[in-house]
């Protein structure tokens, strides 16, 4: 098992495959989207593999793959299937917006996916073409439709936004209350690709008690150690609630991830700007006994949390870059 220095096994791998995407979510990059990555500067889904395994070699037994939107990637579910039988893999799960995925869920499912996080900021069209400036809503819908209808665990990611989509809090919660889905409401973070740094008006505070307010039988749920969502449910709901405070970085303490960005870039916390570039490591030579020390050494260097990590980023005068660039 891989331990950093303040003694957190990590185990579970966020890899993104590409940076790009068919929305443009504001809270993610700009409108007209960023400087895409050439594909010589993309790993290719061997390097991919390659890592996978070594990590799974390592100790870890949970992998997410995300992007940008990971569908957009040539060939992903080729690659899907192949990782999906790493010995020693316990959980494959996927983040996707839902837009090209329908037809595939039937293979999702068969390979053994344990999981998709579906992104989904609104149920109101109109809102939906503000935030994600595309139409695309029922296209997401019938993809959780189909998720759950093939009994694949779905869990709705939406990003709380001060004037955007606070209106859709209590109708997404009401979601929950004849689908047996996990919503989960996220806090705002900085990493939209642009000039704009969002302040924070909705913390997990305030989203709360917000629902609270409409639900006040809601209960708190047993939340696993390393879970970044507090988890809650409003009984007689089939599903459940979540809230993670992703800006307040409330869960940092028992944080067991590490990323690994589409050009290879090691990142031990989502605010750092990465400590190696394993595409590269591999690309010159080394052996998996080279990645496997470079990867510990990576992990050696996780900061406490993530205000201290973002600190170090601003005192090297970096700056946060788009979401889509780091696998969230």
């Amino acid at each position: 098992m891989i331990v950093d220095s303040h003694g957190r096994s990590i185990n579970y791998l966020r890899l993104a495959v590409t940076d790009r995407c068919n929305l443009r979510c504001r809270y993610c990059m700009p409108e007209n989207g960023l400087d895409w990555l050439p594909r010589k500067e993309l790993m290719t889904f061997e390097e991919m593999f390659r890592l996978c395994s070594v990590f799974v070699r390592m100790g870890g037994n949970k992998i997410r793959i995300t992007g940008g939107e990971p569908f957009l990637r040539k060939d992903l579910m080729a690659f899907l299937t192949r990782v999906s039988r790493i010995d020693g893999l316990e959980q494959l799960s996927i983040t996707t917006n839902g837009l090209r995925i329908a037809a595939m869920i039937p293979e999702l499912k068969a390979i053994g996916i344990h999981a998709v996080n579906l992104s989904l900021d609104t149920l109101d069209k109109d809102r939906f073409i503000q935030i994600t400036r595309r139409d695309g809503l029922d296209q997401v819908l019938k993809t959780l439709d189909a998720l759950l209808a093939h009994g694949i665990e779905v869990k709705v990611n939406t990003v709380v936004m001060e004037n955007r989509n606070t209106d859709d809090i209590i109708p997404l919660v009401k979601l929950a209350e004849w689908l047996p889905v996990s919503i989960r409401f996220i806090e705002e973070m900085p990493f939209n690709g642009g000039n704009h740094s969002a302040a924070l008006t909705w913390d997990h505070r305030r989203i709360y008690q917000h629902i609270e307010q409409h639900f006040p039988t809601i209960a708190d749920m047993a939340t696993p150690r390393h879970a970044t969502a507090r988890r809650y449910k409003v009984p007689g709901h089939k599903g459940d609630i979540g809230i993670i405070a992703a800006y307040t970085r409330l869960f940092c303490g028992s944080c067991n991830r590490i990323r690994v960005t589409p050009t290879g870039m090691v990142q031990a916390c989502l605010y750092d700007r990465g400590t190696f570039n394993i595409k590269d490591t591999m690309r010159d030579g080394a052996t998996d006994e080279e990645l496997k020390r470079m990867m510990e050494q990576a992990v050696l260097k996780k900061e406490i949390d993530g205000w201290a990590a973002e600190k170090r980023l601003l005192d090297a005068h970096h700056t946060h870059t788009s979401m889509a660039t780091i696998g969230g």
